[in-house]
């Protein structure tokens, strides 16, 4: 049962005594933040695209420049493009991320999400400069670096900033802005691959490398004039006319006082708990520990990273020339776009459970289409037919499309709504370090994996997609339309998670003397 449906007497606004509607104030602010999803999106296509350059690999990294033009006849197709060195310039971005997204936890609890924005958006303009001037390899792993340090910290609190700016209503289409960027800044970074690989001097890569900065100044100039959120204003100096006056304007009414009493009582709650990382291990804050480490997990063992940044070396490596591999990489990207609009349209109207499902089950058949698609028809010393590439282009778009209307966008979504203000901070830098872990896992073993075991790889990303979508089916309860500020109500109705929080909730709701939701 939808959680909006125990919510009785629940006005436009979503919530229990909201009211109000998505104003232009609140539609440009978001829009301004989402941005930033750009820049993750965007380096995420640019650096497989300029892997399958050859001007690229013939200046940087020559020993899989020689493998790739068959100079080597020994060297199977599924090993072209394995290399160390290559692995390390794609996933040490991943570890500088992890590292950087702890950190931007106090700093976007102390000083705010827009500071953190900012700090972002600095830093990953000055990677921007290192890439496009690199004249060897250590200046492309520092570019790397910054660009990890400028992720994690837009990454860690770009989706809170969504979340708490957002009407409860439609706080899933807001916050699926942000994946929506995601995949405009990999769709970008795939044309803009496809034409300066027409550039005929082997110097188009620069181009593609030194244009991140042009996103990450627009989020830059733009966090300046972002309004801070309500719950940050309240949460740090209690000015609560201050956050009501900006409530009116987010929401285009002036009855937000029941919006305004929750927030303050999350705030209150909030300044109690010094130490969110400590807690958030506590044991009424188990579901939103779980959900903040698994739900992250499961998105990368999806195998979507290996479609983003590797898409176009694993067209290269069936057989594609340089050119057909980049567009290639541009028509999946397209499908994953349109699917990410169609997310906005539906999250809130179908809620988030149907989402996880149906893009789970449509994840698995891919895997497993493109996993028998190779083992029969792609051997080692042997370029695949024409048509069972494109067969293969075409059941990976299902597969991108079935991930951008589900898991892409959910994953920063759903652990955004479920943790309290108190841990909210925490909860989101965590779910921004495993992304960034399993990321770099994930890169410094694909190729090494796809090498080893072959067609195989899609059959392991293929299983791990049936035990995320088993997980979701039996552990994750509905949170569309429901308040944050009232989410720990999924909780205690739930019949696995009520067995170990349901007694802290009762205690806490008789001590601040609550009437609880109908239940399930």
């Amino acid at each position: 049962m939808a959680i909006g449906a125990f919510v009785e007497g629940a006005p436009a606004g979503g919530g229990e005594g909201y009211s109000g509607r998505v104003t232009p104030f609140v539609v440009l602010s978001c829009v301004v933040a989402a941005s930033g999803g750009i820049l993750f999106g965007y380096d995420l296509g640019i650096s497989g695209g300029v892997t399958s350059m050859d001007s690229f690999r013939k200046r940087f990294f020559p020993e899989v420049y020689r493998q790739s033009q068959k100079q080597d006849t020994k060297v199977s197709h599924y090993c072209e493009f394995n290399s160390e060195l290559l692995t390390v310039f794609t996933s040490s971005l991943y570890i500088a991320g992890l590292i950087a997204t702890l950190f931007a936890a106090s700093i976007t609890r102390r000083y705010g999400r827009r500071v953190s924005m900012l700090i972002g958006g600095t830093v990953f303009i000055a990677g921007s400069v290192f890439g496009g001037a690199a004249v060897n390899v250590p200046m492309l792993i520092l570019n790397r670096i910054l660009l990890g340090i400028g992720l994690g910290f837009t990454n860690q609190s770009i989706p809170l900033y969504l979340s708490e700016m957002a009407p409860p209503r439609y706080r899933g289409a807001i916050n699926n802005g942000f994946e929506l960027c995601i995949s405009l800044g990999i769709l970008f970074a795939n044309i803009l691959n496809y034409f300066v690989i027409k550039i005929t001097a082997g110097w188009g890569w620069r181009i593609s490398l030194s244009m991140a900065a042009l996103p990450a100044a627009f989020l830059t100039i733009g966090a300046i004039f972002l309004p801070e959120t309500p719950s940050f204003i309240i949460q740090r100096d209690g000015d609560t006319d201050k956050a009501m006056i900006l409530l009116q304007k987010l929401r285009g009414t002036t009855s937000v006082q029941k919006e305004l009493d929750d927030l303050v009582s999350a705030s209150n709650l909030s300044r109690t708990t010094r130490y969110p990382f400590r807690n958030i291990f506590m044991r009424k804050y188990r579901p939103q520990l779980v959900i903040a480490l698994l739900i992250p997990f499961f998105n990368q063992v999806t195998g979507i990273n290996v479609m983003n940044f590797y898409a176009p070396v694993m067209f290269r490596t069936l057989g594609l020339k340089e050119q057909a591999s980049l567009l290639f990489s541009v028509v999946t990207r397209l499908c994953a776009t349109f699917a990410n609009i169609i997310a906005m349209m539906v999250v809130d109207r179908f809620g988030r459970r149907k989402l996880f499902l149906v893009g789970g089950v449509q994840m698995i058949l891919s895997q497993f289409t493109v996993g028998a698609i190779l083992a029969a028809k792609f051997k080692d010393y042997e370029d695949m037919d024409n048509e069972y590439a494109y067969l293969v282009l075409i059941t990976m778009c299902v597969f991108v499309a079935g991930f951008a209307w589900s898991w892409g966008p959910l994953t920063f979504l759903v652990p955004a709504e479920v943790c309290p203000l108190e841990i909210r901070s925490a909860g989101q830098s965590i779910v921004v370090a495993v992304v960034f872990l399993m990321a770099f896992v994930i890169g410094q073993t694909f190729l090494e994996v796809l090498c080893s075991i072959k067609s195989a790889t899609f059959f392991v990303f293929g299983g791990w997609i049936c035990l995320m979508t088993l997980f979701v089916y039996l552990f994750l309860p509905e949170t569309k339309k429901l308040p944050m500020e009232q989410m720990e109500q999924i909780w205690r109705r739930h019949w696995f998670w009520k067995k170990i929080v349901g007694e802290e909730v009762e205690k806490k709701e008789a001590e601040s003397g609550k009437t609880a939701l109908p239940g399930l």
